[in-house]
């Protein structure tokens, strides 16, 4: 990997998410219980969140806990639970001081009491950070985020507050969680899958995929400026010719 990242004349993804896929089976192939695997994977976050916000990404999105995640082990469920308070608890901070403004995205009613007061604690103390926006997914789901976001606008238009005529791209993704976020300009997906299993569908309409085969604990800062390397040698055509399109990969 080159010394000098990212490379001169790289333009930065403004957006980028994570799916952090692997920590289950990292355990396993060690013979550890799927918790240790999900300890260690808060462990590689915070390298990834440093790396971000030093070569001036402007959100970073990651993929903490699903609406499907429930129906996992209760003992796994509730060890995903205790770190996130664990994650928060350690390093906001540290956050804090680097300016990082962090967001949860889902749904925080259905999430136990507890984690619901830290992630609502650490929001309310980076609300006016003007660094790294650290946009954690918790107990989201991207279908039920765009089915919220539709009765939102309904509810809008039967209270007279907008007609339907009004609804347009922009009036939906006010009402999405990533209100006010640009789209997502790369997706990173570890572990070798290759899917979005219900992550970010309308955010990621344009944006580049990079699935690497490492499992999310064995994701390094070296593993991310490759990807990032293979998102810098794309041009982004949007729908248009290539020619055309060149000047759009700056993201």
């Amino acid at each position: 990997m080159s010394e000098v990242f990212p490379p001169k004349g790289a333009a930065m993804p403004r957006h980028v998410a994570i799916i952090m896929d692997g920590n289950g089976r990292w355990a396993k192939q060690r013979g550890l219980p799927r918790a240790y695997g999900h300890r260690q994977g808060v462990l590689t976050l915070e390298p990834v969140i440093e790396a971000a916000g030093e070569w001036g990404v402007e959100a970073l999105t990651i993929f903490a806990f699903s609406t499907e995640n429930w129906a996992r082990p209760r003992d796994e469920v509730a060890a995903l639970m205790g770190l996130i308070v664990e994650f928060f608890n350690k390093k906001i901070d540290e956050l804090d001081k680097k300016g990082v403004c962090i967001r949860i995205i889902g749904d925080l009613d259905g999430v136990p009491e507890l984690q619901r007061r830290t992630a609502e604690t650490a929001m309310a103390r980076t609300a006016c950070n003007t660094g790294l926006k650290l946009n954690i997914a918790l107990n989201y789901g991207s279908r039920q985020e765009i089915v919220r976001a539709a009765r939102l606008l309904a509810e809008m238009c039967s209270r007279g507050q907008m007609r339907p005529e009004d609804i347009d791209e922009n009036a939906l993704e006010d009402a999405l969680y990533t209100r006010g976020l640009p789209p997502v300009d790369l997706l990173i997906r570890t572990s070798g899958e290759e899917r979005l299993s219900n992550f970010l569908l309308y955010q990621c309409a344009y944006a580049e995929f990079v699935f690497v085969p490492e499992l999310w604990p064995d994701f390094t800062r070296e593993v991310f400026e490759r990807a990032l390397l293979a998102y810098f040698g794309r041009a982004r055509r949007f729908g248009r010719v290539e020619a055309d399109a060149r000047v759009t990969k700056k993201g």
